[in-house]
């Protein structure tokens, strides 16, 4: 799905030489899915943990990033034959790779389950807030997005970070502040690489759940009360009938 981003790394070079320089090249694959034009071939140039140089199929070509870096993507950009073969490398290392890396991780992806409640804004122009929770999902990269009559929210949305929960599973909470109209349908919506669709929850506004959680609580003690009562009330009926009634003088 176009919101889901996976990527794979090679490092296929790594050099020490007797002053304690070290180069290395990083190559990598990012796709969010097996189509060559969603696919974007990148490799970099480090030299002592610095990126020096970058060439990115999406440029199609290198740019350097210190003054070292810059003069040879210059020369390399300027060869014909270099960039010919760089060109050709999205192809060569990622289409049959991608393949692969993408049918695992979406076999070894983990749906998310989403909690939709209302809370008390803290303060803002709105009167009420509602926030999206999401949990349990794997991996990492997912959209979360608002709907208001069909219509994507873009406007009194904040989100936080995808949070890791220490398991492998991440969470991600994302608020919205509205005025509420009457009849009106909101939804969140969610997706990630683990659902075919996106997973579209709807907001229910007949009640709040901390107002159901009250009445339900309420209730549970309404019962036992009436539980008691009954209870006590046998108990004295089968004491009263075991007494001997003695006249008075």
């Amino acid at each position: 799905m176009a919101s889901s981003f996976l990527s794979f790394s090679l490092l296929f070079i790594s050099l020490y030489t007797a002053d304690g320089f070290r180069s290395y090249v990083l190559t990598s694959c990012d796709f969010n899915s097996t189509d060559l034009k969603d696919i974007e071939f990148i490799r970099s140039y480090y030299l002592n943990k610095l990126e020096i140089i970058r060439f990115s199929s999406s440029l199609g070509k290198h740019v350097g990033y210190t003054e070292f870096g810059v003069k040879n993507a210059e020369a390399w950009n300027n060869d014909p034959s270099i960039l010919a073969r760089m060109r050709a490398e999205k192809e060569r290392v990622c289409v049959n790779n991608v393949g692969i890396d993408y049918q695992a991780a979406l076999t070894k992806s983990a749906e998310p389950y989403v909690r939709l409640q209302s809370v008390t804004p803290s303060g803002g122009k709105h009167s009420a807030m509602l926030v999206c929770s999401v949990f349990d999902f794997y991996p990492k990269k997912i959209k979360v997005s608002w709907l208001r009559d069909g219509k994507e929210v873009t406007s009194d949305v904040t989100s936080t970070d995808e949070l890791a929960d220490a398991d492998w599973y991440y969470q991600i909470h994302s608020h919205l502040e509205y005025t509420p109209r009457s009849g009106e349908k909101i939804s969140c919506v969610v997706e990630h690489a683990s659902l075919r669709e996106p997973l579209v929850t709807d907001w229910d506004p007949s009640m709040p759940e901390s107002e159901r959680n009250k009445i339900a609580i309420g209730a549970s003690g309404l019962i036992l009360g009436l539980v008691l009562s009954l209870a006590g009330f046998i108990y004295y009926k089968r004491k009263a009938r075991g007494r001997i009634l003695v006249p008075s003088n």
